[in-house]
């Protein structure tokens, strides 16, 4: 039986405060809870001066991961490959600090704080930034702001393969083919006209169809499994989880846990480190982002397929049922 006007009118009336209230928290309680917890940062030098800097990060909690290396060219190494964030170097004539503002340039500037509150009274800390963001972005905005159109694009191409009822191969071609050409267009905008991607060009495109295929194979393929309430259920997982988690705008490890470590299990945070690292660092780190989207992909993929071996039961006429009379 259909639910009444009136029990439609309260589903209404209820679901859509649930909605904005998850809304809220998803975006709202991660970006009021920043702060680093292990964050990966490296000190270069020899003792004792080494050991004294590693406990002032110590005394700090869990805020920092320390790493040790024995020179300032093995520190910048590891910032290369996004092993740490970031680095100081004690030296005769005093500390250098050593960045990355392309790997996030919020950890960037905290780093720049932490590292001159604990510098002696008036002394100044030179700054290196080693991989730097690009000079037409440089507060990492334009990256940041393009995680949630990815993630809508996936989902309108989930939703429209469902709505238009393709099932099976068809499906899963029309998937790839919107997510190959999402990428390519991406890439033409980000790259080739604003400038704010600065990497291998068919390695950014495939970074970012790499995401729009994984969001939107999820989509489709849960409405294959569940229905339309499926388009519902991956739209809610990637946009109102997914983007608010994904740590583009600062970094995994300055969100709340466990918020950090389920955000780079999505498509949309582990899309943001993948064209991160292509883009800035070589394809450094990029082996597991490109893993976990890759994973996604061949369970969407899997579940549209199977949904496409499903075919509606044949009608049979109810007994007594005169058959059509022939034509002709």
């Amino acid at each position: 039986m259909s639910a009444t006007p009136s029990r439609r009118m309260v589903a209404v009336v209820l679901l859509i405060p649930v909605v904005v209230t998850i809304a809220l928290w998803a975006f709202v309680w991660p970006a009021a809870r920043i702060a680093p917890r292990h964050l990966p940062v490296g000190i270069a030098g020899s003792a004792p001066a080494a050991d004294r800097l590693q406990q002032q990060f110590e005394r700090h909690g869990d805020a920092f991961e320390v790493h040790r290396y024995g020179g300032e060219a093995a520190a910048r190494t590891a910032i290369e490959n996004r092993v740490v964030y970031g680095a100081v170097v004690i030296a005769p004539e005093g500390p250098h600090l050593l960045t990355a503002s392309a790997a996030s340039p919020v950890v960037a500037q905290l780093l720049r704080d932490a590292v001159t509150a604990q510098a002696p009274t008036g002394s100044q800390v030179p700054v290196t930034d080693v991989v730097a963001a690009p000079a037409r972005d440089p507060r990492g905005s334009a990256l940041g702001a393009s995680i949630l159109p990815l993630a809508i694009a996936g989902v309108a191409g989930g939703s429209a393969v469902t709505m238009l009822k393709l099932r099976g191969g068809r499906a899963a071609a029309a998937l790839i083919g919107v997510a190959a050409l999402v990428g390519i267009a991406a890439t033409a905008l980000t790259d080739s006209w604003l400038g704010v991607v600065t990497g291998n060009w068919w390695a950014e495109a495939g970074a970012l169809g790499l995401t729009v295929l994984a969001i939107g194979a999820t989509v489709a393929g849960f409405a294959a499994l569940i229905g339309p309430p499926g388009i519902g259920l991956g739209a809610l997982v990637m946009v109102l989880l997914g983007n608010p988690f994904s740590g583009v705008t600062s970094a995994p490890e300055l969100l709340p846990r466990p918020v950090g470590t389920i955000g780079q299990l999505l498509p949309p945070g582990a899309g943001g480190s993948l064209l991160r690292s292509v883009a800035f660092f070589d394809g450094s780190a990029a082996g597991g982002a490109a893993l976990t989207l890759t994973v996604w992909v061949a369970l969407g993929l899997t579940a549209v397929l199977a949904g496409g071996r499903r075919r509606a039961p044949a009608t049979v006429p109810a007994p007594g049922t005169p058959e059509p009379a022939p034509v002709g």
